[in-house]
C-alpha cells in the first residue's frame, strides 16, 4: 500500500476512538501506509493493546487518554502529540456513542451526552489541530458520519442529529480551510460488525436479517473495509477531494 500518492511516511495521525472498531481499522490502514499514530480514547487497556497492534505494523504509536468533549483535555492531547510525534498531519474524528431510545423517551442529559461525544468532540479536535496543520502547509481531517447522516431511525434521534451535523460541519471546515490546503471529508459507514452494532443486534429484533436483505453485497462490513478509505482521504491522492460524504456501506444507501 505504501507507494506513490498513497505513501504516508513521515505523517502523523490522531485517531479518536482509535482503540477499537472502525477507528482501529482506519488506524491500521494509516500505519501500514507509513503514518505514525496517536490513539486517543478513554479506555487505557484497549488503547495500550491498539498501540501494540499498530507497532507490529511498523508504526510508531502512542496512547493518549483524553476526554475529547473537554476543550482543555483536547488542547493537552494535541500538545502531547506534537511533542512526542513531532507534528499533526491527519485527524480522524471517530469518537462516538449511541443511546437507543425514541424521541419521546430520550432524556435531555442523554441527548447532550450523544451530541457532545459525536459532534462537539469533532469540532473541538478540528479546531485544536488547525493551527498545526496550517503552519505545516496543509492537513487532512476525516469525520465519521453514519447511515444516520442520510436516513432517519425511530431509535436514534440524538445519534442521527449528531451524524447529520457531522456532514454539515465537514462541509464548513472544507470551505473555511481550503485556502490553508486542509481537506475535510466525512465517511459514512453502513452496518459494520463492531461492539456497538453487536449490541444493536441484541436490542433490535430482526436487525441482522434486515441489514443483509438491504445490502447488495449481502454482508455486514468489517473494520478492515475502512483501511483503504482512510489512506485515500489522508494522502496526496485526495488533494482535490474536500467536503464530501462518502458511504462505505456495501451499497446499503443506494439499494432500492
Amino acid at each position: 500500500m505504501k507507494s506513490g500518492l498513497f505513501d504516508l511516511s513521515g505523517k502523523v495521525a490522531i485517531v479518536t476512538g482509535g482503540n477499537g472498531g472502525i477507528g482501529l481499522g482506519m488506524a491500521r490502514g494509516l500505519a501500514e501506509a507509513g503514518a505514525d499514530i496517536a490513539v486517543v480514547g478513554r479506555n487505557e487497556d484497549k488503547s495500550i493493546a491498539a498501540v501494540a497492534d499498530l507497532q507490529t505494523r511498523g508504526a510508531k504509536a502512542i496512547s493518549v487518554i483524553a476526554d475529547v468533549t473537554d476543550r482543555a483535555a483536547v488542547a493537552d492531547m494535541v500538545k502531547r502529540v506534537g511533542r512526542e510525534l513531532g507534528r499533526v498531519d491527519i485527524l480522524v474524528n471517530n469518537a462516538g456513542i449511541n443511546i437507543r431510545k425514541p424521541p419521546h423517551t430520550l432524556d435531555i442529559d442523554e441527548w447532550d451526552r450523544v451530541i457532545k461525544t459525536n459532534l462537539t468532540s469533532a469540532f473541538l479536535c478540528s479546531q485544536a489541530v488547525y493551527p498545526a496543520m496550517k503552519a505545516a502547509g496543509g492537513g487532512k481531517i476525516i469525520n465519521i458520519g453514519s447511515m444516520m447522516s442520510i436516513f432517519g431511525a425511530s431509535f436514534a434521534p440524538a445519534y442521527a442529529a449528531s451524524k447529520g451535523g457531522i456532514v454539515q460541519f465537514t462541509r464548513s471546515c472544507a470551505v473555511a480551510w481550503a485556502a490553508d490546503n486542509i481537506q475535510a471529508n466525512a465517511v459514512l459507514p453502513g452496518w459494520i460488525d463492531t461492539d456497538l452494532t453487536r449490541r444493536a443486534r441484541e436490542e433490535i429484533n430482526g436487525l441482522h436479517d434486515r441489514v443483509i436483505a438491504r445490502t447488495p453485497t449481502a454482508r455486514w462490513g468489517n473494520i478492515v473495509d475502512f483501511a483503504g478509505i482512510a489512506v485515500f482521504l489522508s494522502s496526496a491522492a485526495s488533494d482535490f477531494v474536500t467536503g464530501t460524504a462518502i458511504p462505505v456501506d456495501g451499497g446499503f444507501s443506494i439499494m432500492g
